[in-house]
């Protein structure tokens, strides 16, 4: 009988830590269906409601970050840190993990070293061209780093580094739905070009402005849209749309539920250019413009968004230039058949597929303590 396996995953925040997260959790199940995972997050932040709608388990920690804005604030922020640890602490002894992934996010601080102070291996995956701090931090104490890009010596050790690529929703890439089918879910008529727009889990600013500057365009098109705005930016997209006269073509949500069905719909994808949303596009050889947002570490997602435009796989406008630039730009891609086929091919070729697989092996074998 096969021993059993328990591995605490960590981190969270946003979609693109989250769903790495679920994806490497289910690859482990997958190979080992005994397996106990145990999800540890922040509270508040949106892994509590993600995770569990996987079917996964998760404890919450009162963790978050600095406030750069407002120190005083930081003796309160001072203090989550030391709770969380004591949480985080007690946690582990109850749970008894055997490896601990930590995916990014404020959670996976407390939760991994405290996993390394109790002998339990840790193993990193960092998705992003530019190491987040937290992961950074963890370098030290983990036995593998998993990462996407080439590079990364400059953050990590290099003989911890493990070239996996970024584990994706499976659900993207094992959905049967034809392309007619995902059109007409949206309610949108499936012999017509679609765009999708997507600003990542929250939204994203300056692609919502970039439609609502010029709905003329969207009204003049025979091109369809659908446009996922972000929860925080929904409402006053909605009481913005009111003065406009109805557009059949567009629809407006401001979270998509099934992501397979949306990408499966679209001709052509307008998205931010973070590290996960690109592995996805990459996968499924999607035709997209990136977006880049400006707001976040070392630029680092203009890095992301250059990699793939220097390889014509992307089309790249800066977050500037996008008010004036981006829906004309996609007008003019989505009606251009070969160009459409010429992005597609060629990001494509970018794909590392089987990540969660591959990271799923690491973690079972470091939990088991046997060697590759």
């Amino acid at each position: 009988m096969e021993q059993e396996i328990r591995v605490i995953i960590s981190g969270g925040g946003t979609g693109g830590h989250i769903f790495p997260a679920i994806s490497i959790a289910n690859a482990i199940r997958a190979k080992r269906p005994d397996a106990k995972i145990l999800f540890v997050g922040a509270l508040g932040r949106m892994e509590m409601q993600r995770v569990p709608a996987a079917g996964y388990e998760i404890k919450g920690l009162p963790i978050c970050g600095f406030d750069r804005q407002n120190l005083l604030k930081n003796f309160k922020v001072l203090y989550k840190i030391w709770k969380s640890q004591r949480m985080a602490k007690q946690i582990i002894r109850d749970f008894r993990p055997m490896a601990a992934v930590g995916v990014g996010g404020y959670a996976s601080g407390p939760t991994l070293n405290k996993c390394a102070d109790a002998g339990v291996p840790c193993l990193i995956q960092e998705q992003n061209s530019y190491a987040g701090v937290t992961n950074k931090l963890l370098a030290k104490k983990a036995q593998k780093i998993c990462v996407a890009y080439e590079g990364m010596e400059r953050f990590f050790p290099a003989d911890k580094i493990v070239m996996t690529g970024n584990p994706v929703r499976q659900s993207l890439l094992e959905t049967t739905i034809t392309r007619e089918k995902a059109v007409a879910s949206f309610g949108l008529d499936p012999q017509k070009k679609t765009i999708l727009l997507v600003g990542g889990s929250l939204g994203a600013r300056t692609v919502n402005e970039s439609v609502l500057q010029h709905l003329d365009l969207v009204e003049k098109s025979d091109v369809q849209f659908i446009w996922q705005t972000g929860k925080y930016y929904n409402a006053s997209i909605n009481e913005q749309l009111k003065a406009h006269k109805p557009l059949p073509n567009l629809v407006v949500t401001d979270f998509i539920s099934d992501m397979g069905a949306a990408y499966r719909a679209a001709d052509l994808v307008i998205s931010r250019a973070g590290a996960s949303s690109i592995s996805e596009f990459c996968l499924i050889g999607k035709p997209v413009i990136l977006v880049p947002s400006p707001n976040v570490a070392e630029d680092h997602q203009t890095k992301n968004a250059l990699a793939l435009a220097n390889r014509d796989a992307a089309l790249y406008v800066k977050d500037a230039d996008a008010p004036q630039q981006l829906l004309s730009l996609a007008l003019k891609t989505v009606n251009d058949s070969t160009r459409l086929d010429t992005l597609r091919q060629n990001i494509l070729k970018l794909a590392l597929p089987n990540s969660a697989d591959i990271i799923a092996d690491e973690v079972i074998r470091m939990a088991l303590k046997t060697e590759a």
